[in-house]
């Protein structure tokens, strides 16, 4: 067992002691169990109440070939019981608590978490610890379950148009990574998942070795440790999976175009987005760039795409721009933007790329620089306060390839961030040339 104490946010709060000084210390302990399950406490004091977290290192995009969609119909699954714990039991146990339990499949991740007084962690630990590895799946659970799969495909997809454009653009962006395919999967992959394979895919990724908890919240290290010990370190270590390797994305050397038509549109709206490296895989320094620049071209009343496009000109409904810093492999910079009625999508789609340009041709200012570095590091002193967001940070980072010390660190390497840094990522990866442009369309006689 190992075990690494650490001080969550220390330089930030140094940085800014009129904010930290009523902070509690934010004690960050990490164990790894002999089976090789990692056990992350953050303890917080102020409410009796824990949010337990239960994270598997793989997602959608581990998907076996042909069977897209598996890892999210692993999820649901995994609520229909075991010998010891039956379908319901959970639900019932959580509810009774007056607390919460959900789940979530991501491209990388899946997860299991519930939020529960004290007292309730070791049954929700032994439920987790036993669902590990003893899912009961019979052939009918099988197909109800891909029944409701297919349907929360048709409402979250077929019947909202921007989900839609934004399925065909991850499948435009994304050439050769996995990334490409829709984590819920294609509705002809999910009609034909059945028992094998998720059984297999449970058998070889459900296991306290590819797995993390994360407990937040009312508690004492050492006792969630020994509970941890109690449940979880009884289940049998599982395969010895690789690290994960996935096709790799080729340079990208050309512009493309994906455009949706629909009726149900009743505004227009256009997106761009780049391929760009996550905090995992980026050179030391880009990532946070890539952060500092999207929040100075949309974080905020300030920022420079509300100020042009929605205050001076009047032109957008709404523009903004986002970076997804946390995959485990690249990740994806975007701008998106709805203009206001009187404003031709064409002349806001100008307007916005016009504001990059200004960044690649001239940089930033010193004040945009440190108002966005004052908002992020005030941000990581005030997510404290909510023991779900530290829970959600830590299982985001530690299953994505980072470390506890790599969230501590996070101020400092904000801090370190230049003028010329973000100017450079801005003229390295966002390139027209190279970018996947997305319209979203009203559907007229014209579009049809």
């Amino acid at each position: 067992m190992h075990r690494i104490l650490l001080a969550l946010a220390t330089t930030a709060a140094l940085a800014f002691p009129a904010l930290a000084q009523d902070q509690p210390a934010a004690d960050v302990s990490h164990f790894t169990l002999d089976n090789g399950l990692e056990l992350v406490v953050i303890p917080d004091r102020r409410a009796p109440i824990v949010t337990h977290m239960v994270w598997y290192r793989v997602g959608g995009a581990d998907d076996p070939a042909g069977q897209s969609g598996v890892a999210h119909f692993l999820e649901h699954l995994m609520f229909k019981g075991t010998e010891k714990y039956p379908a319901g039991t959970l639900d019932r146990l959580v509810s009774e608590l007056g607390g919460d339990t959900n789940a979530f499949t991501n491209a990388d991740v899946t997860a299991y978490f519930q939020t529960i007084p004290p007292d309730a962690l070791e049954t929700m630990m032994d439920i987790e610890a036993d669902r590990m590895r003893n899912l009961v799946l019979p052939e009918a659970v099988i197909a109800a379950e891909r029944a409701v799969v297919l349907d929360e495909r048709r409402q979250r997809v077929e019947a909202q148009p921007q989900s839609i454009l934004g399925e065909e653009m991850k499948a435009t962006i994304f050439q050769n990574h996995p990334y490409r395919i829709p984590v819920i999967g294609w509705q002809h992959e999910i009609a034909a998942l059945d028992r094998e394979d998720a059984l297999t895919f449970y058998d070889r990724y459900y296991a306290p070795n590819n797995a993390l908890v994360v407990v937040a919240g009312d508690v004492d290290a050492e006792e969630v440790l020994a509970l941890a010990e109690a449940t979880y370190g009884r289940v049998e270590r599982g395969p010895e999976l690789p690290e994960r390797q996935r096709p790799q994305e080729p340079p990208q050397d050309t512009s493309r175009t994906v455009t949706y038509s629909d009726a149900r549109v009743t505004l227009p709206s256009f997106t761009r987005s780049w391929v760009v490296p996550s905090y995992r895989v980026a050179p030391e320094g880009e990532a946070e760039a890539l952060d500092v620049l999207s929040a100075i071209l949309s974080d905020g009343s300030r920022s420079r795409l509300y100020q042009k496009l929605v205050v001076d000109t009047g032109m957008a409904a709404g523009a903004g721009a986002s970076y997804d810093g946390s995959a485990y492999d690249d990740g994806t910079f975007t701008l998106y933007g709805t203009p206001r009625p009187g404003t031709t999508l064409d002349a806001l789609e100008q307007a916005t790329y016009a504001e990059l340009d200004a960044i690649i041709a001239d940089g930033i200012t010193e004040a945009e620089l440190d108002m966005v570095k004052t908002r992020f590091i005030r941000s990581t002193i005030f997510a404290r306060d909510d023991q779900g967001n530290m829970a959600q940070t830590y299982g985001v980072w530690l299953t994505t390839g980072r470390t506890v010390d790599d969230v501590a660190d996070w101020p400092d390497r904000i801090r370190a961030v230049t003028l010329a840094d973000v100017q450079a990522v801005a003229a390295k990866y966002l390139n027209p040339a190279n970018a996947v442009t997305g319209y979203l369309l009203p559907r007229t006689e014209e579009t049809k």
